[in-house]
């Protein structure tokens, strides 16, 4: 394949998998996950019913107990909220016992969470039931919601399976399973790997493709470290990264959002410290070129610093689920500001791409691709409370911010560019 040939393919698949995954129309789905244990049915209902005398068994609640005022079951959580409290959820349950056949059923729903607005769960429903089998017993965990992309469907199914796999453990041995073979740093590892070879014939089977799928991927890493550093600093006592082959890496932290300034910073942060390697690469570069370093090192500098400008200003682009469209709606107040700075931010990639050499032709291209993903509506989590707004110093530090990272890899990739293909 040639070079142009393989990027419109590798961006297309990325654009196809980002839909399925963030804006498909999946529509209301069931996820249904059976288990049979050596144990009695009414023993396993006090463990596994919501509000059961045993339901503190499961790590991630802390209390579960009757809410007065709705007369539902109040369930704390030991993941925090915004102010670092545990989230609270209350939950509207309908039982039904039948203790002659040994059959326990629930259905609930949310009708109150300290940290989500309660639109959120308004077509979410989960279902619990235990009934007898042979030697023991059968559960049945349930839920029911309406799903725009697969992204959620999928950490619920594997939310499900594990709480499922928690509470075998935790009868069998008294313990319950904790965390998950998804955040496990080997199986990080393997799906970076996996990411790297996949990644390796859109650059050509050999071994400079190879090359440059390796550090393609050790970008990514260093972008997302710089999210986790950001999460790290705001306070997250969990931060983790999960790795997507073909898209790249997502930095997850460890509580919701408290203030748009936080956001802002924990979405710039990934090009942000990023943007401290250029100099490095361009100083590698040039101390090669003087024999001071081995000069072996001057080309793979500058492929390096390609790769780490191209792939950071394409997350700096103005675009929804793009760090840089995410920092552009924090610091903006009123939509004409917002699209004036989308505007120059677009205006200055483009300059960038013609100043590399690239065609009016792609750059129209790139223009329209740009303009068709922005048009892509994406599901977003509304929080409760409103976040804190940005006073006008945090919102100078921020636009400056994302301009400097901008402007830094802008002239890496220029630097690269004049010095590879001039």
């Amino acid at each position: 394949m040639t070079p142009i040939v393989s990027a419109v393919l590798l961006l297309t698949i990325n654009l196809g998998l980002l839909w399925l995954l963030m804006a498909a129309p999946v529509g209301r789905r069931t996820i249904t996950l059976h288990r049979t244990l050596e144990i009695a049915p009414e023993r396993l209902w006090r463990a596994f019913h919501p509000g059961g005398e045993e339901a503190s068994w499961n790590p991630s609640i802390l209390s579960s107990g009757m809410e007065r005022n709705r007369g539902g079951i109040e369930i704390a959580y030991s993941h925090p909220d915004r102010h670092g409290a545990p989230i609270r959820r209350v939950f509207k349950v309908e039982e039904t016992v039948d203790s002659a056949q040994l059959s326990y059923e629930s259905r609930a729903r949310v009708v109150d969470d300290t940290a989500l607005d309660i639109s959120f769960w308004r077509n979410f429903e989960e279902y619990r039931a235990v009934s007898a089998a042979p030697g023991g017993s059968t559960i049945t965990l349930a839920q029911t919601d309406n799903y725009r992309g697969l992204a959620v469907y999928l950490f619920r199914y594997f939310m499900i399976r594990r709480e499922l796999s928690s509470l075998t453990s935790w009868l069998k041995n008294g313990r319950p399973k904790t965390g998950g073979m998804i955040e496990h740093p080997l199986t990080q590892i393997v799906l970076a790997l996996l990411s790297t070879l996949l990644l390796w014939p859109f650059f050509g089977l050999t071994a400079a493709g190879l090359t440059i799928s390796t550090i393609l991927t050790v970008v990514i890493v260093l972008h997302e470290l710089g999210h986790m550093a950001a999460y790290r600093a705001f306070g997250h006592e969990r931060v983790r990264m999960i790795f997507v082959p073909l898209l790249g890496g997502i930095a997850i932290g460890g509580r919701p959002y408290n203030s748009r300034f936080e956001v802002a910073t924990c979405a710039l942060m990934g090009a942000g410290m990023s943007a401290f390697l250029v100099p490095v690469m361009i100083s590698v570069h040039d101390l090669s070129a003087t024999h001071l370093f081995s000069s072996s090192l001057r080309q793979p500098a500058l492929v390096f610093l390609l790769i780490l400008g191209a792939f950071n200003l394409l997350n700096l682009l103005p675009m929804y689920r793009f760090d840089g469209g995410r920092v552009l709606r924090q610091i903006f107040p009123t939509r004409s500001l917002l699209v004036a700075g989308s505007f120059g931010i677009t205006l200055l990639m483009l300059w960038v791409g013609y100043r590399i050499g690239l065609s009016s032709t792609a750059l129209i291209a790139a223009l329209a691709v740009f303009t068709l993903m922005s048009l892509i509506g994406f599901s977003s989590v509304k929080p409760r409370e409103t976040l804190e707004q940005m006073h006008p110093g945090e919102r100078l530090m921020a636009g400056l911010g994302l301009y400097a990272a901008v402007a830094i890899h802008s002239y890496g990739l220029v630097y690269a560019c004049d010095r590879l293909f001039g």
